[in-house]
């Protein structure tokens, strides 16, 4: 299944770039789902419908279908649930229980419940496509990072090696004078590495990318620039760049016609640096003069949408992060790693262990080497063209000898 995922600024109308793209693949004969999570219903204004924790049918478009799940229910759920695999626990410390009636969900369950319903939907075989409806750009790279980072500290607090020493628990508990982790932790802790890599490998499938979507100005470039770079850390391709609420260029209006200027060159200067490097297409959707409500005013926005995104499968590709050999001429390996848009003196590189932290401003990654660079010692890096690219040099004491 093809999976969009939408965002950009605050208040660059995000939400009813969304509801188009899904509207105009579902009249296009593509069945399409629009997932959206937040607590208000600014997708259903949009879609001219309301949506709620059930996934309905759009009637004012067949083959579409709207779900904004409920975040307050999934987190009550989850907290309940924990509650009862920790009662042994709780009943020790004499814990007094919470009930259903008094939760609230937290900061961050709306985005939580986003990732469930994404994997829910990925994994499902009901639809062939999926639009997103992202929280703005910062929260959502901070999302989509989410499972990575996750299963990450699983991996560290829990590794799994670790359950093979099961026999020896009570032993090593006697002597170390503490208890031991029991089973139903590892358990716990595979079952949730089993749904935070379900959510992983949807986000990072190469069938899905990225659409930002800004309105043209100095403020929007900034976002931009950084959302690109953010998404190309995370190895996740922007396939478009959607310049929201664009004016037309003639107006008698002096006041107008300067802001209109002022997104002509934005959109130019766009086009400059991100269309002809190759990084996304970007695109115009003009400003209807009020706000778009229902699906007369959703088919007046021209959403790009090209043939491969309502085909079951089509992709553009995965963004790669290509090894190339130049032992023979340089004696090096060279890591190739995209960044649209990283400043030199906003890049930091760490090696540790067999990892490569990376950041980029106020993004940063942890990645795992490919295993050739892991017997390898970093040799330097440079920044060339929006492509950072990290030299390695055999180290003798590790790398295979030949005759």
């Amino acid at each position: 299944m093809r999976t969009i995922l939408i965002t950009g600024p605050g208040g660059s109308g995000r939400t009813t770039v969304a509801a188009a793209t899904a509207r105009e693949a579902a009249r296009r004969g593509t069945r399409t789902l629009v997932l959206s999570a937040d607590r208000t219903d600014t997708l259903g204004a949009a879609l001219g419908v309301p949506t709620g924790p059930t996934p309905t049918p759009v009637g004012t478009a067949p083959g579409l279908t709207a779900w904004r799940p409920d975040a307050g229910e999934s987190f009550r759920a989850d907290l309940l649930a924990l509650q009862e695999q920790a009662s042994t626990a709780l009943d020790l410390l004499g814990s007094a229980r919470l009930d259903a009636e008094e939760l609230t969900p937290l900061p961050g369950a709306e985005e939580l419940t986003l990732l469930r319903a994404l994997r829910d939907a990925s994994t499902a075989d009901t639809f062939d496509l999926l639009v997103v409806d992202l929280p703005p750009a910062p929260q959502a790279l901070a999302l989509l990072a989410l499972p990575e980072q996750l299963r990450r500290y699983l991996r560290r607090l829990l590794p799994a090696e670790r359950q093979a020493a099961r026999a020896l628990r009570p032993v090593l508990g006697r002597l170390a004078g503490v208890p031991m982790p029991t089973d139903r932790l590892y358990e716990t802790a595979a079952r949730w590495d089993v749904e935070l890599a379900a959510v992983q490998l949807a986000v990072e499938d190469p069938a899905t990318t990225v659409r930002l979507v800004a309105e043209p100005g100095p403020a929007g470039a900034d976002a931009v620039r950084s959302a690109v770079t953010g998404l190309a850390l995370r190895g996740l391709r922007s396939d478009a760049l959607i310049g929201n609420r664009v004016l037309p260029d003639a107006s008698p209006d002096t006041w107008l016609a300067a802001l209109a200027a002022q997104q002509r060159k934005a959109l130019d200067g766009w086009r400059d640096e991100w269309g002809s490097a190759g990084t996304c297409e970007v695109h115009e959707i003009p400003h209807l003069g009020r706000d778009p409500r229902g699906a007369d005013d959703l088919a007046l926005l021209p959403v790009p949408l090209s043939a491969s995104e309502t085909v079951p499968g089509g992709a553009a590709g995965p963004l790669v992060w290509p090894v190339v050999d130049r032992l023979a001429d340089d004696g090096v390996l060279v890591w190739h790693i995209p960044l649209p848009g990283a400043i030199r003196e906003e890049l930091d590189l760490v090696r540790r262990g067999d990892e490569l932290v990376v950041t980029v401003g106020q993004f940063r990654r942890i990645v795992a080497l490919p295993s050739a660079l892991r017997r390898c010692a970093v040799d330097g890096a440079s920044l060339r063209e929006g492509e950072l690219r990290v030299r390695f040099a055999p180290d003798p004491d590790l790398w295979p000898r030949t005759r």
